[in-house]
């Protein structure tokens, strides 16, 4: 059988010396360690003051307030099914649980007429625990209004999903959000040295030595299922290497855990990241504005997330595209060379060599000079054309190759600006309506030090003749 299934067997008493007997299969570590009262719940403080909605639906008394629908909103591992479970086991409430992996209208519709008739005949609250409630849709997530508008059902609702985006607005103003943190690593430390003395748990039966502790704890990423599932693999591989050299280990000479254990149990770190979700918007917004802020090590650090996530490195190459014109344009007029270049690597080697073509462009644009003016010059130019200062183009701008537009002054004028000294001509070339409208206005960063006194330079030169002169 395999070690891991190990626990203290109180049936067996050897004096001080109880044994640690194999038993049958049981649930997971993280299963069987979930709290049973919010007080065990680790982290979440900001939501477990008393007389707030979880307390309430706990049981707690509220005085004349009622129950409020919830919706819990957090990553994975931070206790939204356990808060669930919690709530589920209070007085005078009835709990049912659907997953919206399984569930349809037909289900939720038979919960609501049932819980209808719990309320007025037998007293009774329904509680309908939602796992996943991101997966709903429309349609599903409608079939619920009735029951929480009316209180049919006092909804808890669950999801890993921004609620902006996956849940409807009508269950959204019917429900109280609220949103679970990652658990510190205090928080996870303080779960697993709970686990190791829990009749739950393993229950004295084995210790952590600190760098054990230290590495589980870190490779958690704040997610409490995942550190208990690494503990007890941990002491898997613990008791089956015991079991193999015959050592023995008992509560007062529990069995040590060592750091050689929780590396071969967990040797890779979880990193958050769901390419459709929040995660990917987070991580990206966060990676652009580090390149933005001239920051190249968190720049490369949220590059790194992206591309051990699996995120298309053809959307990260196309966003360092963007970027170099957005945000450092004329300043460094090679940034967008450097990110074209980069999505053109992508392209022909790909993943995992065109990490390092990413990472060339990343460091580039994080440390270029930065400049917003193209930017606010393109903006600028649109605004003015939809609000309907476009105006006519000038005449002697106009095309004049097609038959006819001689006779209509098209190209009338028109000054060649290489036959001029300075290759610039004396003509105007905005419509009459834009006359003097300015749309780039460069930086004192980078190149665009220069461009300044060039543009003044340019401006003077081109300054056009008297009209008439210009167009007779």
């Amino acid at each position: 059988m395999d070690p891991s299934l190990f626990y203290l067997d109180d049936t067996q008493d050897n004096g001080d010396d109880r044994s640690v007997k194999r038993t049958r299969e049981r649930a997971p570590l993280a299963v069987r360690m979930r709290p049973r009262t919010l007080d065990e719940v680790v982290g979440q403080k900001h939501l477990l003051k008393p007389g707030s909605p979880l307390r309430l639906l706990a049981g707690e008394q509220g005085g004349p307030a009622g129950p409020s629908s919830l919706i819990l909103w957090g990553p994975p591992g931070t206790g939204k099914t356990t808060l669930a479970n919690v709530i589920a086991g209070s007085a005078g409430r009835k709990f049912v649980e659907l997953s919206a992996i399984t569930a349809g209208v037909k289900d939720v519709r038979s919960v609501m007429e049932q819980a209808l008739e719990d309320r007025d005949f037998r007293g009774l609250t329904t509680v309908l625990f939602l796992d996943e409630i991101h997966r709903f849709s429309k349609a599903q997530q409608d079939a619920l209004l009735p029951g929480v508008e009316n209180r049919w059902v006092v909804l808890v609702a669950a999801t890993t999903e921004n609620p902006s985006f996956s849940v409807i607005a009508p269950l959204l103003s019917r429900s109280i959000l609220l949103t679970l943190q990652g658990l510190t690593d205090h928080d996870i430390a303080q779960l697993l040295s709970r686990a190791l003395t829990d009749p739950r748990g393993f229950a004295g039966a084995v210790s952590l030595q600190e760098e054990a502790a230290d590495h589980l704890v870190k490779l958690a990423a704040g997610d409490a299922r995942r550190a208990l599932t690494a503990l007890e693999a941990a002491a898997a591989v613990a008791f089956g290497q015991a079991h193999a050299e015959g050592q023995n280990y008992s509560v007062n000479q529990p069995l040590p855990i060592t750091l050689e254990h929780a590396q071969e149990a967990l040797n890779q770190s979880l990193v958050r990241y769901d390419k459709n979700g929040d995660q990917h918007y987070d991580v990206t917004s966060a990676f652009i504005k580090s390149i933005r802020g001239s920051d190249v090590d968190a720049a490369l650090h949220y590059l790194a997330r992206m591309i051990d996530a699996g995120e298309d490195p053809r959307f990260i190459a196309r966003r360092l595209i963007v970027h170099a014109s957005e945000d450092i344009g004329m300043a460094d007029p090679t940034a967008l060379t450097s990110a074209v270049n980069a999505a053109q690597a992508v392209q022909l080697v790909g993943l995992p060599e065109a990490r390092i073509n990413l990472a060339q462009a990343t460091i580039h644009l994080a440390t270029a000079p930065k400049s917003n003016a193209v930017y606010r010059a393109i903006d600028d130019a649109l605004a003015d054309v939809r609000s309907g200062k476009a105006g006519l183009v000038p005449l002697h701008l106009r095309d004049g190759h097609y038959q006819g537009a001689a006779a209509l002054g098209h190209g009338k004028g028109y000054i060649y600006p290489h036959d001029q000294k300075n290759a610039v001509a004396r003509q105007q070339y905005s419509p009459d309506t834009l006359l003097g409208a300015v749309y780039y206005r460069p930086t004192v960063f980078g190149n665009e030090q220069a461009m300044g006194d060039r543009l003044k330079r340019l401006k003077a030169l081109r300054t056009p003749l008297p009209r008439n002169s210009a167009r007779d």
